[in-house]
């Protein structure tokens, strides 16, 4: 008689639990999953996937006035946001139904319910009344959206997760933070016609990204129309026949239709049981795991936002490959959290991958830069304003490339092909001997001969 139920057992069925739930399955390892919502976690569901939809959706906008500098007439367009939400949800949905048929077909079982840890063994199904042993246990419930309970009125504000289900679109919004969602439902908002102002409480949006990036972005973003107000945040938020008010600590008040909070988010560890098998957490409220994802509790791991390292889909992925490639194919693996490229579908977008101007110097001293800021030439055909951002760091000592950053159209593919020689260690002069492919905007990347130097070495916060 085998001494546990499972071999597997793994809480949260968002990307990294069903990677890691899929592989141990199909090495012959008895593997459950349980998912309290929808198969398919934050991405898939409330997450990057609905928001790619947006993203396309809200992009229409700005591509009808391209089309009509090259020479289409096109009837005034409207938008039917019962249509797409619709449309969208019918997606999602099968997207869903593709996880759940993945983990069938590797052989794990599947729960729909509410998983807590009774001990470092023994997990029980809430609403079940069951409980169920496991040799190992992985734990992969992601993160959610946090708001500042101390705020008078938070009550009334959405986060991204009811954005996506909103009834209607409001006439204006406010969005608050500057962060990943921040910046994309900024643009999402304002394409889809919504008059939208951005709010954040430091003096520069996407803290961690270049300078350079953050400075750009916000100008492109105003360009389109989108308010950014910085260096201010709530002191309360009321509900009027009007709307609701935003009252700021600068004295300012806002009035729109709807706020969003999109300030930050925390790992979802609340009610889990962890305290129950003794699993640590760090000063951030995550929990903390070594190299191989393996807790303080030697038969439970965790991977994905869950933990205090990269929150990004393919990262969870890849730590939950790792997870199982060890533990259930003898092949021990830890998957390297350097030099991981991501992209930000703001619009326009940013794509990233290594080290910021100002990490570099601090890390390196001594760098050569190279930017390049120019208009497309889809935009100069039609007269646009709109223009791209292209910058390199390189180590002066040996020129090796340390972080390649793009702000322009497709720059979430460029960043994905420059990630490959980066990660490589290309040098500046391996990476200018590649020919350039013409005419695209990529070209750029690997024909800025010139060092860039900047009119100051300070960086914002």
């Amino acid at each position: 008689m085998a001494k546990y139920d499972y071999d597997l057992f793994v809480i949260g069925a968002g990307s990294g639990g069903v990677r890691a739930a899929r592989l141990a399955a199909m090495s012959g390892a008895k593997v459950a999953v349980a998912e309290e919502h929808r198969v398919g976690g934050t991405c898939v569901i409330r997450g990057c996937v609905p928001k790619k939809f947006m993203v396309y959706a809200s992009e229409v906008t700005h591509q009808l006035k391209t089309a009509k500098g090259f020479g289409w007439t096109i009837p005034e367009a409207t938008f039917d946001w019962r249509t797409f939400r619709e449309a969208k949800d019918v997606e999602i949905a099968r997207l869903s139904g593709i996880y759940v048929a993945n983990l069938t077909k590797a052989g794990a079982e599947l729960v729909h319910a509410r998983a807590v840890l009774k001990d470092a063994h023994t997990v029980e199904i809430v609403g079940k009344d069951m409980t169920v042993t496991a040799d190992k246990i992985l734990i992969a419930t992601g993160g959610r959206p946090t708001v500042p309970q101390e705020v008078p009125g938070i009550e009334h504000v959405i986060t991204s997760e009811e954005a996506f289900q909103l009834d209607k679109l409001p006439e204006s919004i406010l969005v608050v933070g500057a962060g990943y969602i921040a910046v994309e439902f900024a643009g999402i908002f304002a394409g889809l016609g919504v008059k939208t102002t951005l709010l954040y409480r430091g003096p520069n949006i996407l803290r961690g990204f270049d300078d350079d990036v953050r400075t750009h972005l916000t100008r492109e973003m105003e360009r389109r129309g989108i308010r950014v107000v910085l260096g201010c945040q709530h002191e309360k938020i009321e509900k009027t026949g009007e709307g609701l008010v935003s009252h700021l600590n600068n004295g300012l008040t806002f009035t729109t239709d709807q706020i969003m909070f999109a300030t930050g988010r925390e790992p979802y560890v609340k009610g889990l049981g962890l305290e129950n098998a003794g699993v640590e957490l760090n000063e951030k409220g995550a929990i903390k795991v070594d190299a191989y994802s393996k807790t303080n509790v030697d038969n439970i791991w965790a991977v994905g936002d869950v933990t205090d390292r990269i929150a990004l889909t393919p990262v969870a992925i890849r730590e939950g490959a790792a997870f199982a490639e060890t533990e259930f194919r003898n092949n021990p693996t830890t998957f390297d959290h350097e030099m991981v490229a991501t992209a930000v579908f703001s619009q326009p977008e940013i794509g990233t991958v290594g080290l910021t101007e100002h990490d570099a110097r601090l890390q390196y001293g001594e760098i050569d830069i190279y930017r390049a800021v120019f208009r497309p030439m889809k935009v100069t055909f039609y007269h646009g304003e709109e223009q791209t951002l292209m910058k390199l760091v390189v180590n002066a000592a040996d020129q090796r490339l340390l972080g390649v950053h793009v702000v322009g159209p497709d720059a979430g593919e460029m960043i994905q092909m420059a990630a490959i020689a980066v990660k490589m260690g290309v040098t500046k002069q391996q990476w200018d001997s590649t020919c350039a492919v013409h005419p695209t905007a990529a070209e750029e990347l690997v024909t800025m001969k010139e060092k860039y130097i900047p009119p100051n070495l300070g960086t914002a916060a």
